[in-house]
């Protein structure tokens, strides 16, 4: 499966429906660059595909306001990317929606903690301690390579056309944003390239 995050504008909107990922994701938490407000991503998601699944994105956001998010916009899936604890994931609960959670991870450590968190799935974003990319830190996927992960997992952090290959090599799941983006805004050929490359891989291995 595949997720185009950092969706924010009725273009990125009309790219997902011509390129059919899997889901698309919303920064819903305040004071980010690809920050979208409740109203707007209500407005702009009418005209989502129904097929592609919504996911709002939230850093430490009161679980009140996330209930909110999901009413207003219509989420099908809370993806939590801060300091949430289990605690606040029993409250989220209530929505009967799945939650996923994002994990930095540098370490097979960092991963077998990530394991034990109560979620539905983890997005584990790979990073090389200390790199620093054109567009954010270094994809380092190759940690996951020879590890048994028993529980569902997107692999996220830097993917992008240069590396998309490598990535789905490690997991069939994959979560992406910066990388369909040039100049800070979504690329809708970058989005064709990647889908593209995403399902010739995915038809060869079904």
């Amino acid at each position: 499966m595949i997720k185009l995050c950092g969706m924010r504008r009725e273009e990125d909107i009309s790219f997902a429906n011509e390129a059919m990922p899997d889901f698309i994701g919303m920064i819903l938490a305040e004071g980010y660059r690809r920050t979208m407000d409740f109203d707007t991503a209500a407005r702009i998601t009418k005209a989502l595909d129904p097929s592609i699944k919504k996911v709002g994105v939230f850093l430490n956001t009161d679980v009140e306001k996330i209930c909110s998010a999901a009413e207003k916009i219509s989420l099908d899936i809370i993806q939590l990317h801060g300091d949430e604890t289990e605690a606040d994931v029993k409250k989220l609960r209530r929505l009967g929606l799945p939650i996923w959670k994002a994990f930095t991870v540098h370490t097979a450590e960092d991963v077998h903690r990530a394991e034990e968190f109560d979620c539905d799935v983890m997005l584990l974003e790979c990073f090389s301690a200390g790199e620093i990319g054109g567009s954010g830190k270094v994809f380092n996927g190759r940690l996951l390579e020879d590890m048994k992960i028993s529980r569902p997992f997107f692999l996220a952090g830097g993917i992008n056309l240069g590396n998309i290959r490598e990535a789905l090599e490690i997991s069939p799941n994959i979560d992406i944003s910066g990388g369909v983006e040039t100049d800070g805004v979504k690329d809708r050929q970058k989005i064709l390239d990647i889908m593209k490359i995403y399902n010739e891989r995915k038809q060869r291995y079904e």
